[in-house]
């Protein structure tokens, strides 16, 4: 099977959808002429014009509102934000706008958009470019959030966000727009709210998405070595999360880690441990480990990134704790 980056499985999805339906247009700073920020829109605007491939001021607020308008009147606009970071100037539109419009009409107007961008850190960028927001979306009701570890799920995913009828926050990583990965040239699509296994295993389950995946499979992939049998699982979108796939596992397992790159207050790892001790009690043979960002603004200094935000000795100390090792 052919290989692609992850940037060019998302520029394939968003070909494929704008080839196959002549409503969906992709909207944002710098994805016309410049070939999007992170090169995802590259030629995109030769093949399609500048009437379906548009570059924006800087102004979220202004072209996410418009991007609402257009959904709500039929269009399916593909909304990039630079960095989510930037999606707090617009998040007006997305949570009283976008996600809450079908219930508000009565399901008169449906809002078929997608929000996308990196998420998260990306290096030395600062404090206020390497936020990441995945709970504070999926904390609001009428929007689906997904976050894809690599190309294959990035493109399948993307192309099931376009077709959806409702408003979806697609969130990357600037670190991963060159990772290569397996891609069918053959059309499918992937389930939203459906959680895939990476990595069997029967000892601890781990659980993560986006780009610590890579962090827990690296994980697994130690602890094999010292006897320790990991099942890595991907949950590849956190609104709707699949608890069932997850509590299955755990119950197999009876252990459990989660990874996860946001800060540990109200985070999805919060959410996954209230639901195992709530519907997996019984099955636990010890206490479930959150893997974190520590609680802090995260620093430009690249030691105390290295520090704060998860890594392979963290998660393999939390699998060793929960293994009693």
């Amino acid at each position: 099977m052919r290989e692609l980056q992850f940037r060019e499985a998302l520029r394939e999805a968003l070909s494929e959808e704008m080839r196959r339906d002549k409503s969906v247009f992709l909207m944002g700073e710098e994805v016309a002429e410049y070939n999007g920020a992170y090169k995802v829109s590259q030629g995109m605007l030769d093949e399609f014009g500048p009437e379906r491939v548009y570059d924006t001021p800087i102004a979220e607020l202004g072209f996410a509102g418009l991007g609402v308008g257009a959904a709500m009147n039929g269009l399916k606009p593909v909304i990039e934000f630079m960095t989510f970071n930037f999606s707090l100037v617009a998040i007006d539109q997305i949570i009283n706008s976008a996600a809450k419009m079908y219930a508000m009409t009565g399901g008169a107007y449906s809002v078929p958009i997608v929000f996308r961008g990196p998420t998260g850190n990306a290096g030395q960028l600062g404090a206020t470019h390497s936020s990441n927001f995945e709970n504070w979306f999926a904390n609001t009701p009428g929007l689906k959030v997904i976050v894809p570890s690599n190309p294959y799920d990035a493109k399948g995913l993307l192309k099931a966000a376009i077709r959806d009828p409702d408003p979806v926050i697609f969130m990357e990583s600037e670190v991963m727009y060159s990772d290569k990965g397996e891609v069918p040239e053959s059309e499918y699509l992937l389930p939203i709210g459906v959680a895939d296994i990476k990595r069997k295993g029967k000892d601890v389950t781990v659980i993560s998405f986006g780009k610590m995946m890579k962090v827990a499979l690296q994980a697994a992939e130690d602890m094999a070595k010292e006897g320790i049998d990991c099942e890595v699982i991907d949950l590849r979108t956190v609104r709707p999360i699949d608890y069932a796939t997850c509590i299955e596992s755990v119950k197999k397992t009876n252990r459990v880690v989660i990874v996860e790159e946001a800060n540990p207050v109200a985070a999805i790892s919060s959410e996954l441990t209230y639901h195992f001790q709530r519907y997996a009690f019984d099955y636990l043979d010890a206490p479930v480990i959150r893997v974190n960002s520590m609680d802090i603004p995260l620093s430009y200094s690249p030691t105390y990134i290295d520090v704060t935000i998860p890594n392979v000795k963290r998660t393999v100390d939390a699998i060793k704790k929960v293994s009693y090792k």
